[in-house]
């Protein structure tokens, strides 16, 4: 599967194992950084994969960044993008399943490199169940509420 991946400074060690991870499996992978432990922003990180996604580079992508919140919050701002944090099989899985989940979110202080493979594989074997009225009546609502509170044009109002 084609994966576009990025982390901020404190995602960056566990991202380079997810990366030859995914890579040694047969992926291809885009890094979209950061490329050290360098002090980095992770809204930036989480704009790259949103917009690797709207293009089409690939059809997921993962984030990584010290507790997952920061890199998923700023995702999930992105018209199009269903970011879930996960740290189980179950939701890795469920959120694609149910939700149509695009980017999985892992916090790297959270869980380890083993967790986050399975996690992974988890995201990457799940294909949501569009043929299950519910989820897809459900997951309309959730375009819908995305299309009327977006304005898709940056300029959203600060709180």
């Amino acid at each position: 599967m084609k994966l576009v991946i990025a982390s901020d400074h404190a995602g960056f060690p566990l991202k380079e194992e997810v990366r030859v991870y995914l890579a040694n499996a047969g992926h291809e992978v885009t890094d979209l950084g950061a490329y050290n432990t360098e002090p980095s922003d992770y809204p930036d990180f989480a704009e790259k994969v949103g917009e690797a996604l709207k293009r089409g580079d690939a059809p997921r992508g993962i984030l990584i960044c010290g507790s997952g919140v920061g890199v998923c919050v700023a995702a999930n701002k992105m018209p199009g993008i269903r970011a879930g944090m996960c740290h189980d099989t179950y939701s890795a899985h469920q959120g694609v399943e149910h939700d149509d989940m695009n980017v999985i979110v892992l916090g790297a202080r959270i869980i380890g490199p083993a967790l986050a493979f399975e996690c992974i594989d988890a995201f990457i074997g799940a294909q949501f169940i569009a043929n299950e009225e519910r989820f897809v009546r459900r997951f309309k609502k959730v375009l819908a509420i995305e299309a009327k509170y977006m304005c898709g044009d940056g300029s959203a109002s600060q709180a």
